[in-house]
């Protein structure tokens, strides 16, 4: 998407990059988390580098 968090998870978990994107989608339609998920991961991913 926009931060490249779900590229850095993919790395992290070794999980598909497409997979991880339609998580974050359907979350976001579905439960409405998926956006807040996707901030937290990005401030994680800024500090652990």
């Amino acid at each position: 998407m926009i931060l490249g968090v779900s590229e850095w998870l993919s790395g992290k978990l070794g999980w598909n990059v497409k997979g991880i994107r339609i998580a974050f989608i359907l979350s976001v339609l579905i439960f409405g988390a998926g956006i807040g998920l996707y901030l937290m991961l990005w401030i994680v991913k800024m500090f652990s580098k």
